[in-house]
């Protein structure tokens, strides 16, 4: 079983891009190279703006190359969630706000010709008991014009209630951005990658971008990195980080449903959906979500997963597994714009599950906000708004949650049998000479030892045994084992430690 998205198995090998080994300056920097960073390069470069995108890996192979590839006008807490906290006529926007970025993706795939199987698709949406969760969904629905559709009695789930809606989608996000990313790498659109942004400053008439062998000067820079990079406690406060896996199976009946499947299942939710490309057929399953570094054992939730699957389908045999990580907001909308009043950073931030249509969405709001334009949507999604009655019982739950992580110790005190009987490809944190020690052990036996304190603000991280990651339990920073950053806030690696043994 492959361990990695299955879109990076359909990645297309002839793309890639160099690290930036030099000064340069440009009208707007992008931080990020997924469908947030690229489809506002897109959207820059269209308006006869200088861009240069810095990605820290490789283009689209982060957080949206780990997500289902579905896109729908809907929101992953589901809008009677949102009709809770908000009237019908901030549902109706947030539905209008998507349908609009939805249809710009259709239309680049039209547009640039990519080769990203792209399909019309109905949304099902499902549960197995009676606990209304549809019912209200249908409410909502009707009081704001919504189309659905009662399930057929062909139906493929065993189910209680349920509902259809159709004209939503299904692509490869991987091959769609790497295909627009092709299509916009030239003279105003330089795309670098693996250069990752170890620093931000925002002058009076600048902002300078630090990377390990050269600065950026720009006018505007946008973060573009699912969660803004740094100490923007704004955010990181309101936001809870999560992470989730995903499986894809072959089937022994090679019978693959089509469609997006929600089934909510003892009130878990799985997504559902099958890929075809070639003479290749999948499943793909995705839930099992934790907070990110929160995990007593990252691969019970895997097999919880996997579990499901084989519950329901004849499965020959599961081909891939990955993580995927996910940001949700207090008030249950997106941040997007301007960092604070007046600056010329732009965040976009706390997509939730929903990040394909909002990154782009995010990158249509912050190309008007760059050029000065009114957006209207702008004041739904602003950056710098506090909704303290919206978000009152997460906020306290999330800041409550991250309080515990920050001074809860883990950790053991260690000696130099501890480095000697950490197996193979297995981890630790451990405390020696006061100072807290994260440990991984290469299959060739050869010992990492990293700080434990993650770069951010310096909270525990824990160990992911599905993904040999070190995981921050606080604000969702990762870490590879040899302690460069994969995600998160943080701006730097763990740092390296010496021990005399």
């Amino acid at each position: 079983m492959v361990q990695g998205s299955l879109w990076n198995s359909y990645s297309n090998k002839n793309v890639s891009y160099p690290a930036l080994k030099g000064d340069i300056a440009v009208d707007v920097a992008i931080i990020g190279g997924g469908i947030t960073g690229i489809t506002s390069a897109q959207l820059l470069v269209e308006r006869g703006y200088k861009v240069a995108v810095l990605e820290a890996k490789s283009i689209g192979k982060g957080t949206t190359g780990h997500s289902t590839g579905n896109l729908y006008v809907i929101i992953d807490e589901l809008l009677s969630k949102l009709k809770s906290k908000y009237d019908g006529k901030v549902v109706e926007r947030v539905i209008s706000s998507r349908l609009e970025a939805f249809k710009k993706i259709e239309q680049n795939v039209k547009n640039f010709q990519i080769d990203c199987d792209y399909k019309k698709q109905p949304l099902f949406l499902f549960e197995d008991a009676n606990t209304f969760k549809i019912l209200e969904e249908k409410k909502v629905a009707k009081e704001i014009d919504l189309a659905f559709f009662e399930l057929s009695e062909a139906f493929p789930f065993i189910h209680d209630d349920g509902m259809r809606l159709d004209d939503q989608a299904q692509f490869n996000p991987l091959l769609y951005i790497q295909g627009l990313a092709g299509a916009l790498d030239g003279e105003n659109c330089q795309i670098y990658e693996e250069t990752c942004v170890r620093a931000v400053e925002e002058e009076e008439n600048r902002i300078l971008l630090h990377t390990p062998e050269a600065i950026v000067s720009a006018k505007h820079a946008i973060h573009a990195t699912h969660t803004p990079k740094g100490l923007e406690i704004q955010y990181h406060t309101t936001l809870g980080p999560y992470r989730e896996y995903g499986v894809a199976a072959r089937l022994k009946s090679n019978e693959y449903p089509e469609g997006i499947f929600w089934g909510y299942y003892d009130n878990k939710k799985y997504s559902i959906r099958s890929y075809s490309r070639g003479n290749d057929n999948f499943l793909l399953a995705v839930g099992s979500p934790h907070k990110v570094g929160q995990a007593k054992d990252n691969q019970a939730h895997v097999e919880d997963l996997k579990n499901f699957v084989e519950s329901r389908f004849n499965v020959a045999e599961f081909t891939h597994v990955w993580g995927g990580q996910n940001y949700k907001p207090a008030d249950l909308l997106p941040y997007i714009g301007r960092k604070k009043t007046n600056s010329r950073e732009l965040v976009a931030t706390g997509f939730s599950t929903d990040g394909l249509v909002y990154g782009t969405l995010a990158a249509i709001i912050l190309a008007d906000k760059v050029e000065d334009k009114f957006n209207p949507y702008e004041d739904l999604y602003e950056a710098s708004r506090h909704n303290p009655a919206k978000a009152a019982g997460k906020f306290i739950k999330e800041n409550a949650n991250v309080a515990g992580e920050l001074f809860k110790d883990l950790t053991f005190k260690g000696d130099d049998k501890d480095l000697v009987e950490i197996l193979p490809g297995e981890a630790a944190v451990i405390v020696r000479d006061g100072k807290k020690l994260a440990l991984y052990k290469e299959n060739d036996g050869k010992l990492s030892i990293l700080s434990a304190l993650c770069t951010h603000m310096a909270c525990e991280v824990h160990w992911n045994n599905v993904e040999k990651s070190w995981d921050c339990p606080c604000h969702g920073s990762r870490f590879d084992t040899s302690g460069e950053v994969i995600e998160g806030p943080a701006f730097n690696a763990l740092k390296k430690i010496e021990i005399n043994k």
